[in-house]
Parts: structure tokens; sequence; C-alpha cells
């Protein structure tokens, strides 16, 4: 076992482990560290606590110090610089006229690095900007291509829920979504309803997935037989996957009646839960195999 804190460098960014040393560090608290990009600022998310050897990556790097008035106040004016270098950056790729989209600039503590991300359709040639900007702020260049969900991450916005986007406020990486996701909570399958701002399958499918498959196991699928608990017959018509509610269609005396039941009151034979089929057109299965294209590692944390 091996004593570490959570340290994040930006909102809702990935979390890196630090040895605390002796420090007392807490919650909240903002302190200096070393990365793979240099010395950097950053703010602890979880009071120290002992993690499995193997959770963590070799060596761990210790925190330098806790954060003083100075310190946050060169991250305040590195802040103010980042804006001024994000309209600098803007200016040289319109007279370089390069078809990319900037997105963000940041500057590291020490200020050794100057990051620009930008997204674009296919590569770039960007040398003589990078020879361009490094005149400029004379320091080093890196400029970073990143894909539609980090935009997204980075730029925010409000989802069709009417709250801030869940990579914006908390999401700390991506994690793999699925059009069987959609399936398992049955969502229509139309891209537009199930795509969000980034244009790729909306992350909170993966919220509830857990829970759909474990409520899912405990309903009989549609077009199965059950028999109800005061003895009649019939064929699911639909179900209720949250409310754990089934509606049966009854021929009782050459009459047909749908009825409501609570799945406990029903009896039928457990089985595989059965694919969703949609009336889907070719054209909205090729939206939709490119909604769950896959971006790979998020290209916002090198540390």
């Amino acid at each position: 076992m091996v004593k570490v804190i959570g340290v994040r460098f930006r909102t809702a960014g990935k979390i890196y482990f630090f040895d605390p040393l002796k420090f007392d560090v807490k919650r909240g608290d903002h302190v200096i560290v070393e990365t793979a990009r240099g010395i950097e600022y950053g703010t602890v998310v979880g009071d120290p606590k002992e993690v499995e050897d193997d959770k963590v990556i070799q060596p761990l790097k210790p925190v330098l110090r806790v954060a003083t008035a100075r310190d946050t106040e060169q991250e305040n004016a590195n802040k103010q610089k980042e804006r001024e270098a994000f309209k600098i950056c803007l200016e040289k790729i319109k007279k370089h006229k390069l078809d990319m989209k900037l997105i963000d600039a940041e500057y590291t503590f020490d200020n050794n690095k100057v990051l620009f991300y930008f997204t674009a359709d296919g590569r770039i040639d960007f040398r003589e900007l990078v020879k361009d900007l490094a005149s400029v702020f004379k320091t080093r260049i890196e400029l970073r291509q990143i894909g539609v969900r980090d935009e997204t991450k980075i730029m925010g916005g409000i989802g069709i829920c009417g709250r801030t986007l869940c990579c914006h406020a908390h999401l700390s990486e991506f994690v793999p979504v699925s059009i069987k996701m959609a399936k398992e909570q049955n969502l229509s399958l139309n891209p537009t309803k199930i795509s969000g701002m980034c244009g790729r399958l909306m992350c909170c499918l993966k919220h509830e997935e857990e829970t759909y498959e474990y409520l899912n196991r405990k309903l009989p699928n549609v077009g199965d037989y059950v028999t109800t608990d005061d003895g009649l017959k019939g064929e699911v018509h639909s179900v209720n996957v949250l409310r754990q509610l089934v509606k049966v269609l009854i021929e009782n005396n050459d009459e047909k009646e749908i009825r409501e039941y609570k799945v406990e009151q029903l009896r039928f034979k457990k089985r595989h839960r059965k694919e969703k089929q949609d009336d889907v057109t070719d054209a909205e299965l090729k939206e939709l195999e490119k909604l769950e294209k896959q971006e790979g590692r998020s290209k916002l944390d090198d540390n």
C-alpha cells in the first residue's frame, strides 16, 4: 500500500496521484507538483489515502510544496496570459490561412511551455505557425489536435436535460458508450435524440446502464407469454422498466383487454433479453455507427 493524494489541473480533468510527503494537505488545497509537462499548479480533490501499489504509476512523484499566496498570484497571471495568447494565436492562424479551429490556450505554471489546442478535419501543416508563435512568446510551443469530445469538454454548454454538460462539470475521463446501452434503456435509436453536443453518443447513457441491466433481468420480454396471479394467461404488450410494471394482452371470453401488472404478479420463464428491434433506416444506421466511433484517450491530459 502507498499513501497518495489526488490532484487535478483543470475543471473535471483527469485525477493524478502524488506523494503528499509530510505536507498536511486536504481536499480543496492547492499544491505545486512536478509533472511530465513541468512544474504545475493543481487542486487536491481528496484527502490523503492508501491505495494498492498497482494503482499507482511509478515512480510516484512528490508534492513540491503547498501553494503559497505568491503561487496563486502567478497562476492567476498565467490565466490572463492565456487569454492574450489565444487572441494572438487566432491572428497568426488567420495570417497563415490554416483551416483549423483554435479551442484553448494553456501555459504551464513555470511558463516553460504554451499549449494550443485545436480541431481540424485531417492533418494540418503548422510548422510555420509554430515558428511564428515561438518568436512572439519566446518559449516552447506545442500545438495539439484534439477531437470533438475534448472540444466540448473544454467549451462546455447545456445538455438536453437542462444541466451543464457532464464532461465539462464532473467527468474525469471519457468512457466507451455503445448503441447497445441505448437499446437496453428502450430509447429511440434516432441519432438526433441520443447524441450529445459533441456529435457522439451521450455520455449519460453509461450512467444508468448498470441499473437498466439489473431491472431488465427481472422483466419478461415483449411478446413473451405470462401467467397472472389471478390465473389468466396473456402476451406481454409493453414494459415499464423503472416502475417494474408490465402491460399484458389478456384474451378472456373472446374479448381482448390490456391490463397492467406488477412484475411480482406474473409467472414466466426467465430467459435472455431480446434485443430491441427498431425501424431504423440504412441512413440512420450509418449515422449511429458514426456516433459510436471512439476517439481513444483524451488529448487534454498528459501529466
